[in-house]
């Protein structure tokens, strides 16, 4: 029998070795990426996007929620938000005039995510109950006048931290879970008809903090993690990752297909942004974080939540700190921060949308707003 002492030089031994070959990984990663995308276009000429303080205005502010807001989505024809927070209601706005059309009251208080359904009938949300519930938008109010679940997927082990509508199909949605795992749904029946990760070697090895589902091909979707990685998954193909990208150094709190369905982009912990290429597996660029008035010692403000612009050229970021910025994907530079502009955030921006016609995003904050951000002066959507 071993003694306790040399299990633990064991342990020690077995954790420099992990460590060290972690870094040579890392180093290895980074002799293969011999240039990456803003170098290529720097060196095609190309000149970053101009973005004046009036092309990106705040045009509405939508109050009502009590608590922080976590969670957003827009309907996919346009005019319409469905937004989740610490209050324990769901509130759907008309983004157009800034009216509630929604409020509903949940029956976990505890929200993380919700959703709008491709045919804007119903919205879906998930938390800290483990459950997904439905509720759909024309059904009668009960006799207390609160909007009844319409149906619950339940099944995760784990909260539900993120719930997206697979596109142009109402009758199913693909969720991630603390309990490490993703879930595909069939509404109509409310089981679950696939698994991705758990007990499977290829899956996450930590929550699952983030969704997106590819609009190009509805059948691949894109997962990320606690565990510092992004996944690739095929529905058809439950039982193993397509593949998994490597690169951050903290969890992985956002996915989002590039609008070509060929890459997509991650926002971390670690304070970057990053494009990675499904095809190649290859990171194809490192949007850096910004350091603090030029304090090395601050820790960088997390990423908690990103876009895409139509074309794909604009990249929006919101941050733990309350900046948000609009990135030019192709010159990895940043054209604007919605922070310093009025009427930004005065907390935290956790979560932020964009239109389906790309002409506004929304933003969700700890401050308990949200505010509609409209492409102002002569531009036009990008």
């Amino acid at each position: 029998m071993s003694t306790v002492a040399e299990l633990k030089e064991r342990h020690i031994a077995a954790t420099e070795t992990l460590n060290s070959l972690r870094e040579r990984l890392k180093e290895r990663r980074l002799q293969l990426l011999d240039t990456d995308v803003a170098s290529y276009a720097r060196a095609q000429g190309k000149t970053p996007v101009s973005f004046g303080p009036t092309d990106l205005v705040c045009c509405r502010i939508l109050q009502g929620h009590t608590g922080k807001v976590y969670s957003l989505d827009w309907t996919p024809e346009k005019n319409r938000i469905v937004s989740a927070s610490q209050d324990g209601r769901l509130i759907v706005w008309n983004a157009l005039t800034s009216q509630k059309t929604h409020a509903i009251k949940l029956p976990c208080a505890w929200v993380m995510t919700c959703a709008f359904s491709p045919n804007g009938q119903s919205v879906a949300c998930g938390g800290l109950d483990s459950m997904c519930s439905i509720f759909n938008l024309s059904t009668p109010l009960d006799k207390d006048g609160n909007l009844p679940v319409s149906r619950t997927l339940s099944g995760h082990k784990g909260y539900v931290s993120s719930c997206q509508y697979v596109p142009d199909n109402d009758s199913h949605l693909i969720t991630g879970s603390g309990d490490q795992t993703c879930g595909l749904w069939d509404i109509t029946t409310g089981l679950r008809t696939s698994v991705f990760g758990g007990e499977f070697q290829s899956g996450h090895t930590a929550d699952v903090l983030s969704v997106s589902i590819n609009g190009s091909n509805t059948r691949m979707f894109v997962s990320g993690s606690c565990d510092a990685t992004a996944r690739l998954w095929d529905t058809r193909v439950a039982s193993r990752a397509v593949r998994t990208f490597y690169g951050h150094e903290g969890d992985v709190n956002s996915v989002k297909f590039f609008p070509d369905g060929n890459r997509f982009g991650t926002g971390s912990d670690d304070g970057t942004c990053r494009l990675f290429d499904i095809r190649t597996g290859h990171q194809l660029q490192v949007y850096p974080p910004h350091q603090q008035n030029g304090d090395n010692n601050t820790p960088n403000p997390n990423v908690t939540s990103i876009a895409f612009s139509i074309s794909g050229r604009l990249l929006f970021a919101s941050y733990s700190n309350g900046d948000c910025f609009v990135w030019d994907t192709l010159l990895a530079e940043v054209v604007l921060n919605l922070g310093t502009l009025q009427n930004s955030h005065e907390a935290r921006v956790s979560c932020l949308g964009l239109a389906a016609d790309g002409s506004a995003l929304c933003t969700g904050s700890w401050d308990t707003s949200l505010k509609i951000w409209a492409f102002g002066g002569h531009r036009t959507v990008i």
